[in-house]
């Protein structure tokens, strides 16, 4: 990786990003020494312009910065760093340094999820339930969604608010699988959600449709 040190007298900006909620935590300085020292000890460490020394986030309050990955833009003189937080990451107690709370959006965890269904799918260890369901094949799998969807509506229909959260889980779930053994993931299904979303998409279709285009 190629950093243009010199191009601001010595120092780089580092934008920090929580490498889970992908929120903004800060902006920082680095100089090429603050960059070595972050790579070899796993702690971002920037430049102090104000006290012109080196400080690694978290040395005295324990809130460290812990690297996950560092990437430069385009012009190879701004730092991306991505990182996993040790409690808040400003000075006066916030979790970034604009006062917001940085809290992710459940939803990132299905991505997490389905890489997670995908490398099981790669290793297929043994002992795994997932791991079961792939050697089971496409028929076995696609009748364990049709059994988690029936139990799903007969939560929704006469249960509780708690088992037919847990139904669904179930059903999502064996969906994701499904979807893999097809070659496909979750975000494929959001693509096309997104399509339908357009106000215009039922026209595009009945178009579609009409000059024989649809599939």
């Amino acid at each position: 990786m190629t950093i243009d040190f010199e191009k601001m007298g010595g120092l780089v900006p580092a934008i920090i990003q929580d490498a889970t909620t992908k929120n903004v935590l800060m902006l920082g300085f680095m100089n090429e020494e603050a960059y070595q020292k972050t790579v070899e000890t796993g702690h971002v460490t920037f430049w102090s312009r104000t006290r012109q020394t080196l400080w690694t986030k978290g040395e005295t309050s324990g809130h460290f910065l812990n690297l996950v990955d560092m990437k430069v833009d385009c012009d190879n003189d701004t730092l991306l760093v991505k990182a996993n937080p040790i409690g808040p990451t400003c000075h006066t107690g916030t979790d970034t340094c604009w006062g917001e709370e940085n809290e992710g959006n459940p939803l990132l965890f299905l991505t997490e999820l389905q890489d997670f269904i995908n490398k099981r799918k790669e290793e297929m260890p043994e002992g795994s339930y997932t791991t079961k369901l792939f050697r089971d094949g496409v028929n076995k799998i696609a009748q364990k969604v049709g059994e988690e969807a029936l139990e799903t509506v007969i939560e929704a229909t006469n249960g509780t608010s708690d088992h037919l959260i847990y139904e669904a889980s179930d059903l999502l779930y064996h969906l994701l699988v499904l979807l893999t053994e097809k070659g496909m993931r979750i975000e494929d299904v959001v693509a096309e959600l997104q399509k339908r979303h357009d106000p215009n998409w039922d026209k595009k279709r009945r178009e579609a449709k009409a000059n024989g285009t649809m599939k």
